[in-house]
């Protein structure tokens, strides 16, 4: 009779212990099933002339980062300054994509804010995110010149993983043939 009621005492206590390991995780640091891989091809259209669209295969040959944002996303817009004055001071390949976002509100989100990027796409549905395994903004994408995803930041970019992460990382695949 006491060992019937061990039993569920037991799995409750190691559910409990699960559960407080797993509160001290850092989500940025789970990695991305996409690292080494081949980064998944899109053609959307540009933010600010859907008319034209921008192909990544188009990207090949060279190293670039695609960050991906919406005007609603509040980390967005702390880690926004970093971009801008990020681009000012090196001659970077930055990409934008507006994710699951009105493009009125992307275009006067970047009107006001300033625009780091050579061009922003639109993904309206969320698909093309989907596809990079986006589940949430902002997240940043590094990829080399033979299109592989070297690297993936979860959240917003600041100056230290600039500094410490971002930029070495860039300056070795710039290094590497294309």
């Amino acid at each position: 009779m006491i060992l019937r009621g061990l039993i569920p005492l037991t799995v409750f206590l190691l559910l409990v212990a699960l559960l407080w390991a797993g509160l001290k995780l850092d989500p940025r640091k789970i990695p991305s099933p996409l690292i080494g891989k081949p980064a998944p091809e899109f053609s959307l259209p540009r933010l600010d002339d859907p008319q034209q669209a921008v192909n990544s295969k188009d990207l090949l040959g060279q190293v670039w980062l695609l960050n991906i944002w919406a005007s609603w996303c509040v980390a967005c817009r702390s880690e926004h300054p970093v971009l801008n004055a990020w681009v000012k001071q090196d001659n970077i390949n930055l990409i934008g994509m507006d994710y699951k976002d009105n493009p009125e509100d992307g275009r006067n989100w970047l009107s006001a804010l300033g625009n780091p990027y050579q061009v922003s796409v639109m993904d309206q549905n969320g698909r093309s995110g989907m596809d990079w395994g986006v589940y949430g903004v902002p997240e940043t994408f590094v990829i080399d010149k033979k299109g592989i995803i070297r690297y993936k930041h979860i959240g917003p970019i600041s100056w230290d993983d600039l500094c410490s992460t971002i930029k070495p990382l860039l300056q070795e695949l710039e290094q590497e043939p294309a």
